[in-house]
């Protein structure tokens, strides 16, 4: 257990850090207006401190930094809960009530609004796939052989494709296959399109169009989607306003890991309810060892579909961001149901 002048201490320590990105000696600590320890005292509490691992001394300094530990504690034991102030929040629900008519798009603006209010990497990962169902189908020939297909869902996601259409469908055949796939293919989830369309759709079109197999198998390769999750991000060149990516091979390791989409993720989706914050090694990934990432989840019509996230350093303005991130999820869960009853 620390005593109360240890966590004073550390809590003066890592705000100062956060707020400077420079090493924190007890001569600044003792000139703040809520510490009344002498600099000696603050000394031996420091030196106390880096032994039981919540801070550490950089080399040819004699301030301390906070250690990962050191982050951890503040986060559990030290932080108060932030709110935004009322602007904050007007400014979030004005953006967030654009006229967005896809939910792609509000995900999307979700990002957007979290990098620039923090200033770090936004990552959002959209709703999941699987579980989406398909709401309309749509067959708009291009010309005498193409067409465009798309497909909308339950969760406003559009996907488009082009499609071959062979010499022998008439316009008649087009209208008569769009209505069949409507009739049988709606409120289905976009995995089971394919399945769907190779043992129902099959013979309800021999019935009624004529040499639709071209069609049918264009349209089998056309719903190979919803496989996996969409992950969008904001403010990738953040980072390089951070002293602590001054390294470019620091920066080039983590944006690559970035692309990385099967990999984020799998990270999103093992994401648990509520606002989460994993600090440096916490994230069980070489390349955020760095880093913090604080999460949260969103849901539609109280279901959980995605996640939420910021990535920055692990010198990282934790009580803001958390108030940030909580408030962004909040808002995007509400705009999300909204437009999901609406449809």
């Amino acid at each position: 257990m620390l005593t109360e002048r240890q966590l004073s201490i550390l809590h003066a320590i890592v705000d100062d850090y956060i707020r400077s990105a420079e090493p924190v000696g007890s001569r600044s600590i003792s000139k703040r207006d809520d510490i009344t320890f002498s600099p000696a005292t603050i000394r031996n509490d420091m030196a106390d401190l880096e032994d039981l691992g919540f801070l550490e001394k950089p080399h040819s300094s004699a301030g301390r930094i906070p250690s990962q530990k050191g982050y951890r504690y503040y986060v559990d034991h030290l932080l108060l809960p932030h709110h935004l102030t009322d602007k904050e929040e007007a400014d979030i629900r004005s953006l967030f009530t654009e006229r967005m008519q896809e939910i792609e798009e509000v995900i999307q603006q979700s990002a957007r609004i979290l990098s620039n209010m923090t200033s770090y990497i936004s990552i959002v990962l959209g709703p999941e796939m699987f579980e989406t169902k398909l709401r309309n189908i749509q067959i708009i020939p291009l010309s005498k052989n193409s067409a465009i297909l798309i497909l909308v869902t339950d969760t406003g996601h559009v996907e488009n494709q082009t499609i071959q259409i062979p010499d022998s469908i008439e316009a008649g055949d087009l209208e008569r296959i769009v209505n069949i796939l409507n009739e049988r293919l709606m409120g289905v989830p976009l995995f089971q399109l394919r399945m769907k369309l190779k043992k129902e759709i099959r013979d309800v079109m021999r019935a009624h169009v004529n040499n639709y197999e071209q069609v049918l198998s264009s349209l089998s390769n056309s719903f190979d989607i919803g496989k996996s999750e969409k992950v969008f991000y904001s403010g990738k060149m953040n980072l390089l306003t951070q002293p602590e990516f001054r390294d470019i091979d620091k920066v080039r390791v983590l944006l690559n890991m970035l692309e990385e989409e099967q990999t984020m993720n799998q990270i999103l989706r093992a994401q648990k309810h509520g606002v989460q914050v994993k600090i440096g090694e916490e994230n069980n990934l070489e390349a955020f060892d760095h880093c913090s990432m604080i999460t949260a989840s969103y849901s539609i019509g109280g279901k959980h579909m995605g996640t939420i996230g910021i990535l920055g350093p692990t010198r990282m303005e934790y009580q803001r961001v958390i108030g940030v991130v909580d408030s962004v999820s909040k808002d995007l869960t509400k705009l999300l149901t909204s437009l999901y009853q609406q449809g």
